[in-house]
């Protein structure tokens, strides 16, 4: 059975404005508003699903999704360095911020490496053709799952899809409130690249 799995970012937060590290951080007032706007744009699917997190779980409330949390679409796991900004972190510690973009295995911030990352979206991803995540386990895939997944867990999720080289995932850039798509089965996925969940403008 063929798969159709539809990945949807979450809207923008103040984190991501900032540049900051992965944290459990909401949406404010004009994320909670563009995913309102964006509602009537979401595809219909046969279940739906969301990443554990405030970002994705609001998402997927202002969307006007029934999903469930899908602990598997946790953000990447990024240790002490969670909800602090990039550059400050670069700072105070270059070397182990060269040695993390540089070596997938390494994980100088005491979390997940992007190996590990990869390895995970990887997992949910193909356990979709059997009935996996969080649906009954009844074996026979779902045709069409929806997932609001952060931007790391989309990147991940096309490393492995596409069978690219991990250091491809720095070279992906997943914008907030867009949707992409792959359809097909463990180890041959097809990819339909991400547009933007924004409502049609008249003239």
């Amino acid at each position: 059975m063929t798969v159709r799995v539809m990945l949807i970012s979450p809207a923008m937060n103040a984190a991501l404005r900032e540049a900051r590290f992965a944290g459990d951080s909401a949406l404010d007032a004009s994320g909670v508003e563009a995913a309102r706007l964006a509602a009537p744009q979401v595809p219909a699917a046969d279940r739906a699903v969301h990443g554990p997190s405030q970002r994705c779980a609001l998402t997927a409330e202002a969307l006007r999704l029934r999903s469930d949390g899908e602990p598997a679409l946790a953000e990447w796991a990024l240790g002490r360095w969670a909800g602090a900004r990039l550059d400050a972190v670069s700072t105070r510690e270059p070397e182990a911020v060269a040695a993390w973009l540089a070596d997938p295995a390494a994980a100088p911030h005491g979390g997940e490496s992007l190996l590990g990352l990869c390895a995970r979206a990887g997992a949910w991803l193909d356990s979709l053709h059997d009935g996996g995540g969080s649906g009954d386990g009844g074996g026979g895939g779902d045709g069409r799952v929806l997932a609001v997944a952060e931007p790391s867990l989309v990147r991940a999720a096309l490393v492995h899809a596409l069978a690219l080289p991990p250091q491809a995932f720095w070279r992906l850039d997943v914008a907030p409130l867009t949707l992409t798509e792959l359809s097909g089965r463990s180890g041959r996925w097809n990819l339909r690249c991400g547009r933007p969940l924004a409502p049609e403008r008249a003239g």
